[in-house]
């Protein structure tokens, strides 16, 4: 057998890691009974279903063939791009209001592709921010400041 997929085989293995955790965490807690389940009973379900997935993920990257591809190295820049921007929207969502944590959280993020066209970014930046106006603020009326605070202060 040689791995056709090394993503998909990786992706199943990560799966079936945490399918188990989930199921052996879950052990602490009463699990019950379809019919009354306990505080265990869902995590104990979910660990199972990861895991099967898992497997089905894992076992079809396989293939009885000799051809392998190589994996692909590890890039860096997209990982500390992409975290690093989670990371600034965590830390200016106060200062700055939802409106330019959430641009700056898209356009950063965005440049962590080798196809990054900064009109592109901009364009996606708005219609998500749209989004999320529209979601978060409009329908689930989370109370999260829009503006910074500078800003309200002075309108």
């Amino acid at each position: 057998m040689h791995i056709r997929r090394t993503k998909d085989f990786k992706a199943g293995l990560i799966f079936i890691f945490f399918g188990i955790a989930s199921a052996v965490f879950s052990a602490g807690y009463q699990i019950g009974t379809s019919a009354k389940m306990g505080p265990g009973y869902f995590p104990f379900a979910l660990g199972g279903v990861l895991t099967v997935l898992g497997l089905v993920v894992s076992l079809g990257s396989l293939s009885r063939g000799e051809g392998t591809r190589k994996a692909r190295s590890f890039r860096v820049k997209p990982v500390v791009l992409v975290l690093s921007s989670v990371v600034l929207f965590g830390l200016l969502l106060r200062p700055f209001g939802l409106v330019f944590s959430t641009v700056i959280l898209i356009i950063v993020s965005s440049m962590a592709s080798d196809e990054f066209k900064k009109k592109e970014a901009i364009l996606n930046a708005f219609v998500l921010l749209a989004i999320v106006l529209i979601v978060f603020v409009y329908f689930l009326k989370f109370q999260i400041p829009l503006l910074p605070s500078l800003l309200v202060g002075r309108i």
